[in-house]
């Protein structure tokens, strides 16, 4: 994969495991912005975001000598943001709102018209969710993890999990039935 005119990505991973700046300068410059994105969908403002994001990158330059070559680079680099999200909300948490697995449920599906309601607008919502909802449902139906390893990366329970993410569900279609109605009305009044 070409980034610049002169530099691949693996020139940039081996300028980057010599310490040289410039190099590092690019690989953050090529990347930066796909991995703001990653920290934003964790972080409750842009800010926290960013933070995560320059804490990544740190940690990025300290570990890429790691990087085995198994799978892309891109997906290795969006682990260690993960990673380092994930790190500072553990960092910060000082309650977890937990909703009891007997309050647990499954929506059914609406029929959204996701479409219609741009990415801006379903970031903002799942921002917008409480610390635990929004990590939880991140893991979960974004990066994949499985609810045991979302309970054991943020130390709560598997139950926990579930019920973090069936309430995350049923906040996020709420708030998307909302804005639905909002943009309705714009594209017709």
């Amino acid at each position: 994969m070409k980034l610049t005119k002169t530099h691949t990505i693996e020139d940039l991973m081996e300028g980057c495991k010599a310490g040289n700046g410039k190099m590092q300068e690019l690989l953050y410059k090529q990347t930066a912005s796909k991995m703001l994105a990653v920290c934003m969908r964790y972080a409750k403002d842009r800010m926290e975001a960013e933070d995560s994001l320059q804490m990544g990158y740190i940690k990025i330059f300290q570990k890429i000598s790691e990087y085995r070559g198994e799978g892309s680079f891109e997906g290795w680099m969006r682990r260690v943001m993960v990673n380092t999200a994930i790190e500072s909300y553990r960092k910060n948490i000082k309650s977890l709102n937990v909703v009891s697995i007997d309050d647990a449920y499954e929506q059914p599906s609406t029929g959204i018209d996701l479409n219609k309601l741009g990415m801006q607008d379903l970031m903002k919502v799942i921002q917008n969710l409480a610390d635990g909802y929004r990590m939880v449902f991140n893991m979960y139906a974004i990066e994949g993890y499985s609810h045991r390893e979302i309970s054991e990366m943020l130390g709560i329970s598997e139950g926990a999990s579930k019920s973090q993410l069936s309430r995350a569900r049923a906040i996020l279609k709420q708030e998307i039935i909302k804005l639905e109605g909002i943009n309705y009305a714009t594209y017709t009044g």
